[in-house]
């Protein structure tokens, strides 16, 4: 006899939830239940402010991890939803973890991977529409590999023309990556300007064109998806294999752009 399929949130109540500034979560992995959050003081990282260490910019300049993204949202939303320490209990449920992997199958929850040779170390996950992007969470198995994933998520979002990184809830971790705190009044005011602007092109889209960048020895600036024309949430093949991409181009250093998308200013 089959177990019950768990009960997931609808994909058009996730989306209008987060056009409205709010987010599910759960007080257990095991809850079925899930309570709606709209936090009174918001963290968000302004795209232009990335806050990037020397020690940091280093691991990203040697392409210590090899980057990948939608090419294990699995993995790495359950990594994001395993005890850790300190945290024995996950506020992403079953049922929330279920609810993201429809949404991500729908072309609006993405991933970035980071891997050493074939283990995923780090990664963190989100919900991605409009000009906006909501991070999720994000989880680390070796030092500064969440970190690397952020920043690669910064300037990803900042060559595909987003206009808004939500991290929901202020951490020193965070702070020291340059996220700031908003009150709940501004934090509407930004996701209302970003809704408005309409569909930008898909994360994944983005990371494809970044790629070719990168396979032709392109720097900044070559074959960025524009943020001007609208953008249809990205099948799932073309998604599955955004991943390998950068590992099997080769020809010029995916950190060393990164990094320049990080410094250039527009």
């Amino acid at each position: 006899m089959h177990a019950p399929a768990t009960k997931i949130i609808p994909e058009d109540l996730l989306l209008m939830a987060y056009r409205s500034g709010i987010f599910p979560m759960a007080d257990s992995r095991d809850d079925e239940d899930i309570y709606w959050v709209e936090p009174r003081d918001r963290a968000v990282i302004p795209l232009e402010g990335f806050r990037c260490s020397r020690s940091l910019a280093k691991v990203i300049r040697q392409d210590r991890f090899r980057v990948t993204c939608n090419y294990d949202f699995d993995g790495v939303i359950d990594a994001c939803a395993a005890p850790r320490e300190g945290h024995p209990e996950s506020w992403i449920s079953d049922r929330i973890a279920a609810s993201y992997r429809a949404l991500h199958l729908a072309g609006y929850a993405h991933s970035i991977e980071c891997w050493d040779g074939e283990r995923l170390v780090g990664g963190l996950y989100g919900v991605g529409f409009d000009h906006a992007f909501c991070g999720e969470s994000m989880f680390s198995r070796a030092t500064d590999a969440s970190k690397v994933a952020l920043a690669w998520l910064v300037a990803l979002l900042r060559r595909g023309g987003y206009g808004l990184l939500d991290c929901q809830f202020m951490t020193d971790h965070l702070a020291s990556l340059g996220a700031v705190p908003v009150t709940r009044e501004r934090y509407l005011e930004m996701l209302t300007k970003a809704v408005m602007a309409g569909p930008a092109p898909p994360l994944p889209e983005v990371y494809a064109s970044f790629a070719a960048g990168v396979s032709t020895g392109a720097g900044e600036g070559s074959g960025v998806v524009g943020s001007g024309e609208a953008s249809a949430p990205v099948a799932g093949a073309v998604r599955a294999a955004a991943g390998p991409v950068l590992s099997e181009s080769g020809l010029s250093s995916p950190g060393k752009l990164i990094l320049q998308s990080l410094t250039h200013t527009s």
